[in-house]
């Protein structure tokens, strides 16, 4: 009966929390975010002003291209089909290496952080491999598994993994220890105390973890796409690279740019959704 009170008591405090962030965003006033979006909207347009002007009277556009060129090859590159496939070939990599990394990661910093004598033979091991340049293997990789998509998802995996395993691993080294050892007191069941206590501590963590692997999962596709492969942004950025042709090499990187945006901005939704009441 105790521990059911404690459980219902929890459940209400969340809703409390939960009323508390809805009541703190409804009075955020709007034209903040509006002054934000347009202040950031100048800043951009200002970056793309000045670039344009430096290709046409200060430097060569073999250098560094020039905006309305890149706006023009992305615009051939959407109207043939090319750019989405390129685009999808990268995101596809990407995203099932840091689905694969979450899978195995997550639960490996759990039980690092639960069986500490364990997690004391094999840190040595785990750092060791989390300090190896896993740019360096991508070769191995393409001779493992080929030039195909799942070359370039081990690779991104490789890279992410630790990302995962060290930020879960921290995370729970701070849960708060007298929480604990209160739904011990009680014999709270392993996987209770699991389920409520220790996953719902390291959702920031978690979190966390997404916006640092997002990018480290577009740097192994893209690494492995320029060592070996016929599709992707990275096989584009190199193919153009090949034949000098600095406007299609932006024209890629304007495009894994976009790519990388929308899926921390995606990441972000999630972070309001569950963590909206730590930013009233």
């Amino acid at each position: 009966m105790e521990f059911g009170s404690i459980a219902a008591g929890g459940y209400w405090a969340r809703a409390a929390m939960t009323m508390t962030a809805n009541i703190g965003a409804a009075r955020m006033p709007s034209n903040a975010s509006l002054r934000l979006a347009r202040d950031r909207l100048i800043l951009f347009l200002l970056f793309v002003a000045l670039w344009e002007a430096a290709a046409r009277a200060l430097v060569s556009p073999l250098w560094i291209s020039q905006p309305s060129a890149i706006a023009e090859r992305l615009w051939s590159l959407g109207w043939s089909g090319l750019l989405w496939r390129h685009s999808w070939t990268t995101i596809l990599e990407a995203g099932l290496g840091l689905a694969m990394a979450f899978a195995v990661g997550v639960p490996i910093g759990i039980l690092m952080a639960r069986y500490k004598y364990g997690s004391a033979v094999a840190e040595p091991f785990v750092m060791a491999l989390y300090s190896t340049p896993r740019v360096a293997l991508a070769p191995l990789f393409i001779i493992w598994f080929g030039i195909d998509l799942f070359s370039k998802v081990m690779m991104a995996f490789s890279i992410v993994v630790f990302i995962f395993i060290l930020n879960i691993h921290e995370g729970l080294k701070t849960i708060d220890k007298d929480l604990l050892d209160l739904f011990r007191t009680m014999r709270a069941p392993r996987l209770y105390v699991t389920r409520k206590v220790l996953v719902p501590w390291i959702v920031p963590w978690i979190i966390s973890s997404l916006r640092l692997a997002i990018g480290s999962a577009l740097i192994g596709a893209i690494v492995a796409e320029l060592i070996g492969s016929s599709a992707g942004l990275g096989w584009y950025i190199e193919h153009s690279a090949g034949r000098l042709d600095t406007t299609g090499v932006f024209a890629g990187l304007t495009a894994l740019v976009v790519v990388a945006v929308a899926a921390n901005a995606a990441v972000a939704r999630i972070e309001k959704r569950y963590l909206g009441w730590r930013q009233t």
